[in-house]
């Protein structure tokens, strides 16, 4: 991108056949930020293509572009609980280069419409230890501290903190 061009993100909802790029975003981000994430580069490599294409059939997942360039994901998840259902926003990222071109906003809506369609209520997230930007950006888009802090469960030495949105 050349000095003074600007460039807007679009967001995607891939098919199951985009499975290899699904991979390729989520290992950069994990490599990229690992301690952002209650999950590990080792682990998600070890993923087969039936494992990536299954999360793809879940619905959910959500890919920004800039051109033909995947620079971030998101997903949404249905989580079963005692309570009933909630519906989570997880695995966020967007590349660094991307930051500033609308990717995270673009991605954060486009899971907060997934878990709309689904008829959710309230969309929730977690943020790992002290991640003021992703705080940032979850509060710009209505999400709230719900005041529950619960260590992560890969690396119980740290903590996540969870945000909601109302989406009624």
């Amino acid at each position: 991108m050349s000095a003074g061009t600007t460039r807007t993100a679009r967001v995607t909802a891939p098919a199951e056949d985009d499975w290899a790029v699904v991979r390729a975003v989520r290992l950069t981000a994990l490599a990229d930020a690992p301690d952002a994430f209650d999950s590990s580069l080792d682990r998600e490599q070890a993923l087969t293509e039936a494992d990536w294409r299954a999360r793809l059939r879940a619905g959910g997942q959500r890919l920004a572009w800039l051109g033909d360039d995947a620079v971030g994901l998101a997903r949404g998840l249905v989580h079963e609980t005692a309570g009933g259902v909630e519906h989570h926003l997880v695995g966020m990222w967007v590349a660094p280069a991307a930051r500033g071109s609308g990717a995270a906003g673009g991605l954060v809506e486009a899971v907060t419409d997934w878990a709309r369609e689904l008829g959710a209520t309230r969309l929730f997230l977690w943020v790992v230890g002290e991640n003021g930007a992703a705080a940032a950006l979850y509060r710009r888009h209505g999400f709230v501290p719900t005041g529950r802090v619960q260590p992560l469960p890969t690396r119980p030495w740290q903590t996540e903190r969870q945000y909601a949105r109302d989406l009624a």
